[in-house]
């Protein structure tokens, strides 16, 4: 792989610890702000909106610079947001600066993927995507935990500063590995790419990759108080709650990266069910903590390895939008980390207790394969189709 793709990760690495550090510190920010646990927790929906909308919008900006500068754009616009998020005393402009640091983040992420692509060729994409999106896995291991223990130590703001600072030498690597040069004139017409989106192979994988992402976040949001009051550990068991989450996500992601070019249909059927099958098993173990520790463990591997070969194969199959295809996956999926906390805070809401964003995020998963198997039958009956029954990929 390129040196320049793993600097692209460290720009990733600060933007996920941003996305994901609300998890140790929801909370901590309900206690500070004086709003409900499952209000704090709709800061992370109000990112994935950002992350929705900001992702074909600023892809389809970012066509008229150079990448190098939409990239440096994206970051300074991402960096301001977090200031502003640490000095202020208002949830709504806390909500605002979060999906102001979404719309740049989703930019971001949207150009680096298809940059990533670029360097290595279509047939080593799904390596080049898992990658990158290696930095959002190390957020989880060492920016999310860290995060949560800044928020414990010196409070939920020092996060939000820490984040800030992670932003700098991002641009400094971002300013440095990426080629200058004007924006490619080249390109297919925005309406063009905008047509691959009738392609049904591209928005199945779309909906999978938002139902599982979906089904990640629903539990992850919430998974500080869940240890605390289900499991019955400690606050700083949070930290290391996270960290095993992230570590396995990282696992997830690497393994999954080295299979996504060679035997994706493998990898979607069987972490699918796996993937079910767990977080199943997750709300019924939860009040054991040495099972809901080694759960935790595995459902990060699971959720990210199946999700980073979701992204590939959606980056794969939208190949005639070379512009646009890093925004379809990147607003795809955070319709997911949209849709899962805000579910997830709603069972939580309606009295059903700690354990119940866990089952939610078994029957999104349930309705992914169920989705995916009623694909693969119309697949079969369609003239010229394969005939093998797999997730489509």
């Amino acid at each position: 792989m390129p040196f320049a793709l793993f600097l692209l990760g460290v720009a990733v690495f600060a933007q996920g610890t941003s996305e994901f550090m609300l998890s140790g510190l929801v909370p901590d920010i309900a206690r500070d702000l004086g709003v409900s646990v499952p209000s704090a927790g709709a800061l992370t929906s109000a990112f994935a909106v950002g992350m929705v909308a900001g992702a074909p919008l600023m892809a389809g900006l970012a066509r008229r610079w150079s990448r190098r500068g939409a990239l440096l754009g994206f970051l300074a616009v991402f960096l301001a947001g977090h200031v502003v998020g640490a000095v202020t005393d208002s949830f709504t402009v806390l909500v605002a600066t979060r999906v102001v640091g979404a719309l740049a983040n989703a930019g971001f992420l949207a150009v680096a993927l298809v940059t990533a692509v670029g360097m290595v060729g279509p047939e080593a994409g799904g390596r080049a995507t898992s990658t990158l999106l290696g930095g959002v896995t190390l957020a989880c291991v060492v920016g999310v935990p860290a995060g949560a223990l800044l928020g414990q130590l010196w409070g939920w703001r020092a996060a939000f500063w820490a984040v800030a600072l992670l932003s700098l030498p991002a641009v400094v690597a971002v300013a440095r590995s990426v080629p200058a040069g004007a924006a490619d004139s080249g390109r297919p017409s925005l309406r063009a790419e905008l047509r691959s989106l009738r392609n049904p192979r591209l928005r199945v994988a779309l909906l999978l990759g938002a139902l599982v992402n979906a089904a990640t976040f629903c539990t992850f949001t919430y998974l500080a108080p869940l240890v605390t009051q289900v499991t019955g550990l400690g606050s700083g068991w949070v930290p290391v709650v996270l960290a095993l989450f992230g570590a396995g996500s990282f696992l997830g992601v690497a393994v999954g990266g080295r299979l996504a070019d060679r035997r994706p249909g493998a990898v979607l059927t069987g972490g699918g069910g796996a993937l079910c099958l767990g977080w199943a098993a997750f709300a019924l173990a939860a009040g054991t903590p040495a099972v809901a520790l080694g759960l935790i463990l595995v459902q990060g591997a699971l959720s990210f390895g199946v999700g980073s070969t979701l992204i590939s194969q959606a980056l794969r199959t939208a190949s005639d939008a070379p512009t646009l295809s890093g925004g379809f996956a990147t607003a795809a999926f955070n319709v997911g980390a949209a849709l899962g906390p805000w579910l997830g805070g709603t069972a939580i809401g309606a009295g059903l207790g700690y354990r119940s964003p866990v089952w939610v995020s078994a029957a999104l998963v349930a309705v992914a394969l169920l989705t995916a198997g009623l694909a693969a039958r119309r697949n079969r009956r369609a003239p010229g189709c394969r005939t093998r029954a797999s997730w489509p990929a």
